[in-house]
């Protein structure tokens, strides 16, 4: 025999256990289970309570669980915006939902890619036995709205999409047009220094290499987020002084997926898109007490070509060429978009001991002049022809290069682009399709005041 108690309530209410024998054969337990906890005949999850009435006849009233109406606490379009022909991922976080539609279609998952040809509301609803909710995302078809000099648009967060806003005014180098520039003298010695037959490569990506994100992160935060010291522990007389509005749970270039230890540049990036300053530290650790400490940090104006007012010729910042590094990162939500509206980053092997402005600093004792100083522009030559065949990314890319260049911002790889890590990147496409540009397709922009020592 089983025995199994159940509950009875009499005509006032009161309830009292009882005890009832089941023959065992009627009684069959889970594998893995011991001591026969969970009688098959209680696998329905119903507990039985009898209730009798003033007759004293009684029946049977199962308790069922409560359900809970569907939540969706986030569906986003990203990007909003894009040119035609180009696709958007539309992403949500829905919990307690049995079922979901996208504009009437059933749908699963937690995302999914999206080509409108045109303009399209997208409305995702989530149902369940207790009701249904529903949000709704736009993509807009089109050429972005650009936004110079005032980020206020931008979204929050790691990797926040820009929304069209681009740091500093459109006058400002970063964003100016060079593709017709004369071309400098020394430009074939250059470009042969760096490597002729040696291939672009993006130092961006998806997922992770040797642990950590492929890129370099930023957050963007409001005029509310909390300033904090930060202690410069190697180059405090070229740091703009603090403090700096840094999360402490700022992304940190390098940072190991598992939280193990980690090395490298460090950067931290914080963009403040109510004040449109824009914060930079390198080799930066957060401290127990929610200081930072870093190597160097500067601080950058994005609505003023007077982008650092505070900086002296010379002074270096959390890149060697005393450049701000997040203007020149290539970023998924403008490249998916088409179009790149600004110059990008890059780096070389052996530079030399001179700077050409934008740049302030240089990070080389050599005085080869066949060498790249900081600073430097290449462009993508004119009669190169971008394959039809190329990603929208990869092309978005590379007629950037045409339009606008990229400099030379630190000592590194040859030829490494510089980007923010987004989990919707391609690595093999903008592997193989970057790599296969060579540096014998560039040429170098006209220097114009070159500083040496």
């Amino acid at each position: 025999m089983k025995i199994i108690d159940t509950y009875e309530m009499d005509a006032n209410g009161s309830i009292a256990m009882k005890r009832i024998h089941l023959p065992r054969r009627l009684v069959k337990t889970v594998p893995g289970v011991h001591g026969s906890f969970l009688p098959l005949i209680l696998a329905l999850l119903i507990y039985a309570l009898s209730a009798c009435n003033g007759s004293g006849s009684s029946g049977t009233m199962p308790a069922t669980a409560t359900v809970t109406a569907p939540v969706i606490s986030a569906f986003t379009a990203s990007p909003p915006v894009i040119a035609s022909g180009q696709s958007s991922q539309l992403a949500w976080n829905v919990n307690n939902a049995d079922s979901l539609t996208l504009n009437g279609v059933a749908i699963t998952g937690s995302g999914t890619n999206i080509s409108p040809a045109a303009t399209t509301t997208y409305t995702l609803v989530a149902s369940n036995s207790a009701g249904s909710a529903a949000a709704s995302a736009t993509v807009t078809v089109g050429t972005p709205t650009l936004i110079y000099g005032n980020m206020s648009a931008a979204d929050l967060g790691a990797g926040a999409n820009l929304n069209g806003a681009i740091p500093f005014p459109a006058s400002n180098a970063w964003n100016t047009d060079i593709s017709t520039a004369p071309v400098d003298t020394n430009s074939g010695a250059l470009i042969s220094s760096i490597g002729l037959g040696t291939g672009l490569h993006p130092d961006f990506g998806s997922g992770l290499y040797s642990g950590a994100p492929i890129g370099i992160p930023y957050v963007v935060v409001s005029g509310s987020q909390p300033k904090v010291a930060v202690l410069f522990a190697s180059y405090a007389d070229e740091s703009d002084p603090g403090p700096y509005p840094v999360p402490m749970n700022a992304p940190i270039e390098g940072q190991q997926a598992d939280g193990s230890a980690f090395g490298g540049d460090r950067h931290v990036l914080v963009i403040d898109r109510d004040a449109n300053v824009l914060y930079e530290l390198a080799n930066a650790y957060p401290q127990s007490n929610g200081t930072w400490q870093a190597s160097c940090g500067a601080v950058f104006h994005l609505d003023s070509n007077n982008v650092r007012p505070d900086a002296q010729p010379g002074w270096t910042s959390a890149d060697a060429a005393g450049l701000p590094i997040f203007p020149g990162l290539v970023r998924y939500e403008e490249a998916a978009s088409g179009v790149i509206n600004h110059a990008l980053r890059f780096t070389v092997n052996t530079t030399r001991q001179a700077y050409v402005p934008p740049a302030t600093h240089w990070a080389s004792s050599n005085t080869n002049p066949n060498l790249p100083p900081m600073g430097m522009r290449v462009r993508l030559k004119s009669d190169f022809a971008i394959p039809n065949g190329f990603s929208a990314e990869s092309k978005a890319i590379l007629q950037a290069l045409k339009t606008y260049g990229m400099f030379v911002a630190d000592n590194g790889s040859n030829w490494y682009i510089s980007g923010a890590p987004d989990s919707r990147w391609n690595n093999d496409n903008l592997v193989s399709e970057l790599g296969s540009v060579k540096g014998s397709d560039f040429e170098v922009v006209r220097m114009d005041g070159l500083v040496t020592p």
